[in-house]
């Protein structure tokens, strides 16, 4: 399976982190591919982008001060099938991009994403008390993912948090 590229910047207003690559995004090299992943409809009803995007214009959301990336690069049909090693090697990969990058937020797109990220249990959503990298602001999210039982209004709301953040 193909690596889905980074779309990165420094001085972002937003970097995007998910856990890894699903399969349909390896098979078009795009993130967040899959039509049953919510990820650019809660963007742009969060009003954090001026209209929905297509998962084939993730590469756009750098001309707003956004980036996409994710903590482990390869692809899987699961976030479950992800190992600890993969989630050790890439919070390294991943914490040396954003001291690299200085990006204003790091937005974890699921609760666990953080979690792996950095190794603390719980993790309230939205900005968190203490940054993993000074400088920069961590938001907790949840997940796009089709399979999050929440609903979608509650998942947009905290997405809103992260636009009055920018705003």
């Amino acid at each position: 399976m193909k690596r889905v590229k980074d779309h990165l910047k420094e001085n972002l207003n937003v970097l995007f982190v998910g856990f890894n690559p699903s399969i349909r995004s390896s098979e078009t090299g795009h993130h967040f591919a899959n039509p049953n992943n919510r990820f650019w409809k809660i963007l742009y009803e969060a009003g954090l982008t001026p209209r929905k995007f297509d998962a084939f214009e993730d590469h756009k959301l750098l001309e707003i001060d956004m980036g996409i990336t994710n903590i482990v690069a390869r692809p899987t049909k699961a976030a479950d099938e992800i190992t600890k090693e993969e989630y050790r090697e890439g919070k390294e990969i991943l914490r040396g991009k954003i001291e690299r990058l200085k990006p204003k937020v790091v937005c974890f797109v699921g609760k666990g994403v953080y979690q792996e990220y950095s190794g603390r249990k719980t993790a309230p959503w939205g900005i968190q008390e203490e940054s993993v990298v000074p400088g920069t602001i961590d938001f907790v999210a949840p997940s796009s993912s089709g399979l999050v039982r929440m609903k979608l209004d509650e998942i947009v709301e905290i997405y809103s948090r992260l636009a009055e953040i920018l705003k």
